[in-house]
């Protein structure tokens, strides 16, 4: 055995009375409810004060400039000492696995850490520093992950809502943020938060789902894929649909590759998460107000800048208020092919919420005249549901093909039709043409753009 290791062989001295697990100033009935048994919890409580030790003995702004080997290298010592002194009986892995949370608590985000690094989770939900559920597969898990107290807690929002300029208080108690990697975060804090801090997690693939990667886990078939990367090439201006949680961010991504590399990309988002991979991208953020209420900066003026910054065209990352206006106006003069995402449950519904956002922006328009505005700039809406087995799919694509009267005017082109659910809970069903062929189809020959009679036959598999 190793000299770092050998402290543990012996048997611990007894701890005083004021060290023993069941004095920590947590009340004894919630401690298994809490933290699964006095161990895992007094393991918690010197983490955190060790954490707080290293910040007074370290200099700060040089390990802050060490990759995560080096720091390792530099505290390990420092821990191993922590460790023999307190008596903590651990064995070698369960030592190496402390020394990593002491760094996740260092340069990372502590608990949260091995969460944002366990690819096979989607989403984590924190309800309060004792509660921490993720989602795998679409299915929500409650996980063993604590924090010691609603201040540790708060010690890793401020650092994740600093990195992004943005901050989180009684005066500002809600935001929207994002981690390095484009993750989503939402905060909510006290006083609307009631029992404590509020936290919601929307992780990004390391590795970003392309329309071939959707495919393979079964969001939609070959021929809609076919038809939605032709669209985009050939800009046609798209509204991408759906529920929380249904995956219209990774949908808008994926279908963002196949815009030319040889045009000018804006993207205009309140917290920033694309992730185009073209070359030529420049990217727009909303601003918060500040402590005094001042300086904020909606998507509204976002887009109204980007008109003036030559764009090719246009992407917002959800469409939500007043923006939509002046989203219309730049699809219906010379920005074809833009795209955004918004919150509906039917295609029909996206075209309700567009007429409703278009009202906020206080412009004197009749009902009319802005159905009309929908109508000429929005050309397809492709419509994504989260099903009860936790998968996404496409569940429908519909084209807007004009005005008859005062309706605006859809027909379904590609549709999933559930057929029931398994022996394992999982949704049984298909994905059919409807037999229409959509109108926007001459255009994309014009382009090059061109489909065979069977992808539009109902009576063919897809």
């Amino acid at each position: 055995m190793s000299e770092r290791f050998k402290f543990f062989t012996s048997a611990p001295k007894p701890l005083p009375a004021e060290e023993t697990p069941t004095n920590l100033p947590v009340p004894a009935e919630m401690a298994g409810e809490l933290f699964g048994d006095p161990r895992k919890r007094r393991l918690l409580e010197e983490k955190v004060i060790l954490h707080g030790k290293i910040i007074d003995e370290f200099n700060l702004a040089f390990l802050d400039q060490m990759s995560r080997d080096d720091l390792r290298r530099s505290i390990s010592e420092f821990v191993f000492d922590y460790i023999k002194s307190k008596q903590i009986l651990l064995n070698q892995s369960e030592t190496e696995a402390f020394l990593e949370e002491i760094i996740d608590e260092m340069v990372g985000l502590g608990p949260l850490q091995s969460l944002l690094d366990d690819p096979t989770i989607n989403d984590i939900l924190i309800n309060t520093e004792n509660c921490v559920f993720v989602e795998r597969q679409g299915l929500l898990q409650k996980t063993e992950v604590r924090f010691k107290d609603e201040a540790h807690l708060l010690r890793v929002i401020n650092k994740i809502v600093s990195r992004v300029g943005r901050r989180v208080d009684e005066s500002s108690p809600m935001v929207d943020a994002r981690l390095l990697d484009g993750s989503r975060v939402n905060v909510a804090v006290k006083p609307i938060a009631v029992d404590g801090p509020l936290v919601s997690i929307r992780k990004f693939s390391k590795r970003p789902y392309s329309i071939d990667r959707l495919e393979g886990v079964g969001a939609l078939k070959h021929p809609m894929s076919l038809l939605l990367q032709g669209a985009v090439r050939g800009r046609i201006s798209m509204v991408i649909s759906g529920g929380t949680g249904s995956g219209k961010t990774t949908m808008l991504n994926a279908l963002s590759a196949s815009i030319p590399p040889t045009e000018r990309i804006l993207t205009i988002e309140d917290a920033a998460e694309l992730q185009l991979q073209q070359p030529h991208v420049a990217r727009l953020e909303c601003r918060p107000a500040n402590a005094e209420g001042k300086g904020e900066i909606r998507q509204r003026e976002l887009v109204k800048n980007a008109l003036r910054m030559r764009p090719d065209r246009i992407i917002i990352g959800e469409c939500r208020g007043e923006e939509a206006f002046d989203m219309l106006q730049a699809m219906n003069t010379g920005h074809e092919g833009s795209m955004t995402t918004i919150h509906a449950n039917t295609p029909r519904d996206a075209l309700r919420r567009l007429e409703q956002m278009v009202g906020m922006a206080s412009v004197a328009m009749a009902q009319q005249s802005i159905r009309q505005q929908i109508a000429s700039a929005i050309q397809v809406i492709v419509q994504l549901q989260r099903l009860s087995d936790g998968s996404r799919r496409v569940v429908s694509i519909s084209e807007v093909t004009g005005m008859e009267s005062d309706i605006i005017q859809l027909q379904e082109i590609y549709r999933f039709v559930r057929e029931g659910i398994d022996a394992n809970g999982a949704v049984v069903g298909s994905f059919r043409a409807t037999g229409i062929r959509p109108l926007f189809l001459e255009s994309l020959k014009y382009m090059g753009v061109d489909f065979p009679a069977s992808a539009f036959d109902p009576n063919t598999p897809l």
